[in-house]
């Protein structure tokens, strides 16, 4: 079943297209990452998935209604964690949650169950009585989580919920997702991490000028659009005879050299690695050192937006 469906998605402001015909769909039960660099869309696009922002063209559909039309009704089991705090510093952590699930329509002993297990889940609840504002980084990152997750959502957006904490929280709050996950909850998930993903994502969107540009599992987008392998070489010394020499191999797509490393891409279906030695061996090279780079989802953002993900 496919609990988004976002169909020929345009989002304008005045002169300038920041979402530009966006089709796509996400399954109940996925937890899908969404990547681009810095201005390619992706808080505008969660904007207009989670109702915030209203759309030029297009539609967008969840849980099988129309978001323009059936706004309440979707949110009701909906939650968002935005990159920003939203919750009241100056509130204990317990009296947060609590706000939050009065919005959602909880009331009595069930609100004051829901808060007591929205604590728990992201380990609060011994502390749910401090002043939310004392908590450090980590502590702020999940108790906004709490706050989202009050009312147990079928579908819960997260944009850069990880920003500014500690690696230590940064693996708790991964650990919160893939078990909110486990529980039944389908997860949007934005990051500047590009090992978050890796570690957590079922499936991956890269957006870029507005536009999903490549979509599939991260096994499915290395095999689309990564068609080289990388070899990093240190060597004793080297002139530029031999580099030249280098790039004349056939299957060497290209040599590049800094100080004493060469960075070597080369076309596997042509020469293996093993054989890309023992030509560089021919050619007196005194290797120091090998390391063979394997591609992975970096590599394939990098081939196609030409930046790093945290640019």
């Amino acid at each position: 079943m496919n609990i988004i469906e976002a169909s020929r998605l345009v989002k304008k402001y005045k002169n300038t297209v920041a979402v530009d015909g966006i089709d796509l769909t996400v399954k109940e039960g996925e937890i899908f990452g969404l990547l681009g660099p810095n201005g390619a869309g992706k808080s505008t696009f969660i904007g207009t998935l989670v109702g915030t922002l209203q759309v030029t063209e297009g539609s967008v559909r969840i849980f099988d209604k129309d978001i323009s039309k059936e706004s309440a009704a979707i949110k009701k089991d909906m939650g968002y964690v935005p990159q920003d705090l939203a919750f009241f510093e100056k509130l204990s952590a317990y009296d947060n949650v609590l706000y939050w699930g009065r919005l959602y329509g909880l009331r009595g002993s069930e609100l004051k169950k829901a808060a007591q297990e929205a604590l728990e889940f992201t380990g609060l609840w011994d502390r749910r009585k401090e002043q939310s504002e004392k908590f450090s980084g980590g502590m702020k990152r999940r108790l906004n989580i709490a706050c989202a997750i009050v009312h147990k959502p079928k579908l819960l957006f997260m944009d850069e919920p990880t920003v500014g904490v500690d690696p230590q929280s940064r693996n708790n709050i991964l650990d919160t997702i893939k078990d909110l996950n486990r529980n039944g909850t389908t997860v949007i998930y934005t990051s500047h991490y590009m090992e978050e993903v890796e570690a957590i994502c079922d499936r991956v969107g890269i957006m870029d000028f507005g536009k999903i540009i490549a979509l599939g599992t991260i096994d499915e987008l290395i095999s689309a659009h990564v068609t080289d392998e990388c070899a990093i070489i240190e060597v004793e010394d080297i002139d530029l005879q031999t580099i030249e020499a280098i790039k004349r191999i056939e299957g060497v797509n290209s040599c590049e050299r800094e100080d004493k490393v060469l960075t070597l891409h080369v076309n596997p279906g042509m020469i293996t690695m093993m054989q890309l030695l023992e030509k560089l061996i021919a050619k007196k090279l005194n290797i120091q050192a090998v390391n063979i780079e394997k591609p992975n989802l970096e590599t394939v953002f990098l081939m196609l937006t030409g930046k790093k993900l945290r640019d």
